[in-house]
């Protein structure tokens, strides 16, 4: 890998994405972690939805951050706010009142059922937040109650606590001992929910659209069912809305699709749309934090809250949720049809989070045909596709919300071209 000065960066051609070499190298990507596998492409540009590497390939990118960029890669409205934020004021300790936060905290309650915001940098710390929230509930109002009933493949983020909060297959023993009070339930499954609730029940707590598990959907029923549960018994209602939620599902919120509506919501990905930040949401009953039970260094500062009031009013300007949710239902469509064309398997998801099962565990194999060998276009041009596997017979599908049916079709085709090459056959 070539080895970059601040002053090579900036001689990046803008239209290909391609910088100059230089002279001193070190072995592919040494200084970085090594935490996962990583293909070798270095991404140096983003547009909407299409990413660029350093050797000039573009790729139509259906990934999007693992559903992160709500508005694609480099909107003009996060470069503007970001440019003129930091203009401003960067954090001013989260200690002080903010503009950004004041106002992105009262947007959120104003178009949702919650009282209060709590600012994040991160999923996985919203719901520790939710988690902490939750047990100081129970500690004043439900006799030290503590337990919070979870699900099986569920994924609540990388902390030890949202670990053990997860059901993902393999995290039970990961870094033992787990956090504990954390039972686990099965989704859509009311008699497990209610064989464990007991006296240390203190709430429930999941994902509406499980999506790292290969987006497996709550059924409406089934959580109108987990709020009759939690009234009945006194238990608050947590919603982890880190993926599902800033239109994902072609409503703000998830909830709002279900019908249902919990006491506490996390929030994060889309509301930056790109930039670290997440939420803590909750009623006003369930807002029990004493000064110092809760804090962080970066948590609320303007510059990521300037993004996030960028991100909703755009999610929130007239037509956008509809589009979504169109363009949600012909990516649906299209789906069923390849999965008809190809005896495929079950189509799943809602708005744009889609998953395809495949049958047989080929989706690694397909990812990578796509982003290495695929040939996308007319021209043949030198075009690559970015796909996600969650599960080994799984694809999911997390675009730009503001994807076009155009780009829609073209990743279709790419699709399509990468089942053929990986030997699937059509019926």
């Amino acid at each position: 890998m070539t080895i970059d000065t601040p002053a090579m960066a900036a001689l990046v051609d803008p239209d290909t994405g391609v910088r100059p070499q230089a002279s001193t190298t070190l072995p592919s990507h040494a200084a970085l972690m090594d935490i996962t596998a990583r293909p070798e492409q270095v991404f140096v540009r983003g547009e909407g939805s299409w990413l660029w590497d350093d050797r000039g390939r573009r790729y139509l990118d259906f990934v999007q951050g693992w559903a992160v960029n709500t508005l694609g890669h480099a909107p003009a409205c996060i470069r503007d706010a970001l440019a003129q934020q930091s203009g401003l004021l960067l954090t001013p300790s989260p200690a002080y009142y903010n503009a950004p936060a004041i106002a992105l905290a009262d947007m959120l309650c104003r178009h949702s059922v919650f009282d209060q915001v709590f600012f994040t940098n991160s999923g996985a710390e919203a719901n520790e937040g939710a988690i902490k929230l939750a047990r100081k509930w129970g500690q004043l109002h439900k006799g030290g109650a503590h337990e919070i009933i979870t699900f099986g493949n569920a994924f609540h983020g990388r902390s030890l606590a949202t670990m053990s909060a997860s059901g993902k297959p393999g995290w039970d023993h990961m870094f033992a001992p787990q956090v504990s009070g954390f039972p686990k339930a099965r989704l859509n499954d009311l008699a497990s929910v209610q064989a464990l609730i007991g006296a240390n029940s203190v709430a429930i707590m999941l994902e509406p659209v499980q999506g790292e598990s290969g987006v497996h959907a709550a059924t409406p029923a089934f959580l109108q069912g987990l709020r009759e549960l939690c009234d009945a018994h006194g238990l608050l209602l947590i919603f982890d809305e880190v993926q599902t939620g800033i239109g994902r599902l072609g409503r703000l919120f998830a909830y709002q699709h279900f019908g249902v509506a919990p006491d506490i919501m996390t929030l994060a990905k889309g509301l930056g749309g790109g930039v670290p930040i997440g939420a803590l949401l909750a009623r006003q009953s369930a807002c029990v934090f004493a000064h110092g039970d809760q804090g962080g260094t970066f948590n609320g500062n303007p510059l990521m809250c300037a993004v996030g009031l960028a991100v909703m009013q755009t999610v929130l300007a007239e037509g956008f949720l509809d589009q979504v949710r169109a363009t949600g239902d012909y990516l649906g469509k299209r789906l069923e049809a390849l999965s008809a064309q190809y005896g495929l398997g079950e189509v799943r998801g809602v708005g744009l989070l889609r998953a395809l099962e495949l049958g047989q565990p080929m989706a690694a194999a397909v990812v990578a045909h796509a982003r290495e060998d695929l040939v996308l276009g007319a021209a043949g041009d030198n075009t690559g596709l970015l796909l996600n596997a969650p599960r080994p017979s799984v694809l999911r599908f997390m675009p730009a919300l503001n994807v076009t049916t155009a780009e829609v079709d073209g990743m279709m085709d790419g699709l399509a071209a990468s089942l053929d090459a990986v030997g699937v056959s059509k019926v």
